[in-house]
């Protein structure tokens, strides 16, 4: 049964995902799971290539929530699931699944983890990654041009459309509901050791 549910939120580009995953890495494996809200966009596979690929993926409409908060709330009852796996390049889900089982700590992890106050609520800390516009936004070039199969046009008319508007009406008012802002990402060591040493001392407890 899941003991600890820790959000990491924050703008795209943040850094959210390295905390994430630091964080993990620095736990026991067998006591620690990560779950991405971004594998629950919705499979759009109705539509065509071009269709999906002008689809507004920064707005809350986008994402299962309800598949997500089932998954959620099954993991902390003591229960597995099947997590989607979603293609960035085809902007669709593939056919395979990821089976995560109930952990002591699960982190989930995704831009507008606080905006939905289904998922807010199942929450145990929250943790807002704040970085720099600028900063957030040559690593959004990058990871698209590198890992996305994006051309520098589609990233900037992507950015000026919905990623900058949403992020404004969505995401950084989502800040609010933060237990700890950081500052800088992965970065930030100092403040990952401290929400490391309050992990460790949960675990230590449940042991």
């Amino acid at each position: 049964m899941t003991s600890l549910v820790v959000g990491i939120a924050g703008g795209t580009g943040s850094g959210k995902t390295t905390v994430a995953k630091t964080i993990a890495a620095a736990l026991p494996a067998s006591r620690v799971a990560m779950i991405e809200y971004d594998a629950y966009y919705r499979d759009r596979t109705d539509l065509s290539p071009d269709a999906r690929a002008q689809l507004n993926f920064d707005h809350p409409d986008a994402l299962e929530t309800d598949l997500f908060v089932e998954h959620l709330n099954a993991l902390k009852e003591g229960r597995a699931v099947d997590v989607p796996i979603y293609d960035f390049k085809t902007h669709a889900r593939l056919s395979e699944r990821r089976r995560i089982e109930p952990t002591r700590i699960l982190i989930v992890e995704g831009i507008l983890v606080f905006v939905e106050e289904r998922v807010r609520r199942l929450l145990d800390v929250k943790i807002f990654v704040d970085t720099d516009a600028d900063i957030r936004v040559f690593r959004r070039i990058r990871r698209d041009l590198e890992q996305r199969g994006r051309s520098f046009q589609q990233v900037r008319e992507q950015y000026y459309a919905t990623v900058r508007p949403m992020h404004l009406q969505f995401v950084e008012p989502s800040k609010r509901w933060a237990d700890l802002i950081v500052p800088e990402g992965g970065d930030n060591h100092i403040a990952i050791d401290l929400i490391l040493g309050k992990l460790r001392h949960v675990l230590h407890t449940l042991e």
